[in-house]
């Protein structure tokens, strides 16, 4: 855990070297939902690749881009990709830019994804404000020796997603015209689907949408002493809700048909965060 702290330590230098301003805010953007960078001004692009100690991302709709600059007169970070357990990474690697965040004095955190549909109220183009999840189906983030240098070993997680911002997040989709779900975001380790029975089961625990991400990130930003805003692209429905098969392809084709109104709720957020 040392050596992992250590790491974490030199890719914040790294970062904090090649960027022009302090981010107060850090973004991560989930499948498809990486165009929201193109709104970012006064930018400095570093690819993964550059960063030492950074994971790769291997999925489409995951560029694999780190993006400094501003947006709505805030200095931010946004991770254009993200790492996942699935494509082979330890949950520890999952979290490392979290933790880096926090290292580069960063204590706001904006996490995005792509998810299914539980709830048969919502509808694929929905966006669902995260008010809790269901995380237990994951590898604890915080497994193994506690890394004493962000947090307790035993940290609350009764707020993991800060009601406040929440209400800022209701507010700007208000002023933006449009209806903001609101809904429990249910881990699954992935990359398979989902099956009906697992989706069944999901809504009995009372998941209204799932999603392969933002579960690990979320702890590890919470064990940090970071506030955490949380929001979900309903992309499809998830298994067994309608009587199709599931595709990636569907993910990214409904994330780029939302990009406006997602665009516009990000920005109106930036500028009231607070």
């Amino acid at each position: 855990m040392e050596e992992y702290v250590k790491k974490a330590t030199e890719t914040a230098e790294y970062i904090s070297g090649r960027i022009k301003t302090k981010p107060e805010i850090a973004i991560v953007l989930g499948s498809g939902l990486g165009p929201l960078v193109n709104e970012i001004e006064d930018v400095v692009n570093i690819d993964y690749k550059e960063i030492p100690n950074f994971p790769q991302t291997t999925v489409q709709g995951h560029e694999g881009k780190l993006v400094a600059g501003m947006l709505s007169g805030r200095p931010v970070l946004a991770m254009k990709g993200r790492f996942h357990h699935y494509e082979g990474y330890d949950i520890s690697q999952v979290a490392f830019a979290v933790r880096v965040f926090k290292l580069l004095g960063i204590n706001e955190l904006l996490v995005t994804n792509a998810a299914g549909g539980i709830n048969k109220s919502f509808k694929p183009g929905d966006l669902m404000l995260i008010k809790d999840h269901i995380g237990f189906f994951a590898p604890s983030a915080l497994r193994g020796k506690n890394l004493d240098e962000f947090g307790t070993r035993f940290p609350d997680m009764s707020e993991a997603y800060s009601r406040a911002l929440g209400e800022i997040a209701k507010k700007a989709a208000e002023s933006k015209g449009f209806n903001l779900r609101e809904g429990v975001y249910a881990f699954a380790q992935g990359p398979m689907y989902e099956t009906p029975a697992e989706i069944r089961a999901l809504s009995i625990l009372g998941a209204d949408a799932v999603g392969m991400s933002t579960v690990p990130e979320v702890i590890a930003a919470r064990h940090a002493g970071m506030k955490v805003l949380g929001i979900s692209c309903i992309t499809n429905m998830a298994a067994g809700i309608l009587d199709q098969p599931l595709n990636h392809e569907e993910v990214m084709e409904t994330a780029k048909m939302v990009e406006e109104n997602f665009t516009a709720l990000v920005k109106e957020i930036v500028v009231n965060w607070k």
